[in-house]
């Protein structure tokens, strides 16, 4: 929730919500991308009713994203920023389908100016949910297998990604 009509805390880290007072999503996020993790937390949301627990994978990976679950967002640890992205990944890779995402557009969602420090961390968990299966890293539309991948990559959606709605 990040809308002007929603009562901040005055160091802006907590929505206040009918006296409950719930983490704010990270202001960093650019827009398009924040626009994207808030249309998939709601799917996840809606799938919930009828798909139950297999949904609510989709809704906290969508949570994390935005910073509202997870490590604060205004105190980053390296295991939480790994937590994070990856996070990050599989909740874009559900948001487009069939599509692709490039490391950068999760170092974009949480890095915020200084995006391209997270480049590396990014790339490394790509490689990390590779390993585990979850998702396909390609260079040239072909999958690579090893780590010492040099240039740009792209990731996709394996047959490990948890829950993806049809």
């Amino acid at each position: 929730m990040s809308g002007n009509d929603v009562e901040h805390t005055e160091d802006g880290r907590y929505i206040v919500v009918n006296g409950r007072r719930w983490r704010a999503t990270d202001p960093s996020i650019p827009e398009n991308l924040r626009a994207e993790l808030v249309k998939a937390l709601m799917t996840g949301r809606r799938l919930v009713k009828t798909q139950g627990d297999a949904a609510r994978v989709m809704v906290n990976d969508a949570k994390v994203a935005l910073g509202e679950r997870g490590d604060p967002w205004w105190e980053p640890t390296g295991e939480g920023t790994r937590e994070r992205l990856a996070a990050t990944i599989r909740t874009l890779l559900r948001s487009r389908g069939e599509g692709s995402i490039c490391p950068s557009d999760a170092a974009r969602t949480m890095g915020g100016e200084n995006w391209q420090d997270l480049m590396d961390t990014a790339r490394d968990v790509a490689f990390t949910l590779r390993d585990d299966g979850v998702v396909a890293v390609q260079q040239r539309g072909e999958d690579v297998s090893g780590t010492d991948v040099r240039g740009p990559i792209r990731i996709t959606a394996a047959d490990g990604l948890e829950f993806r709605p049809t």
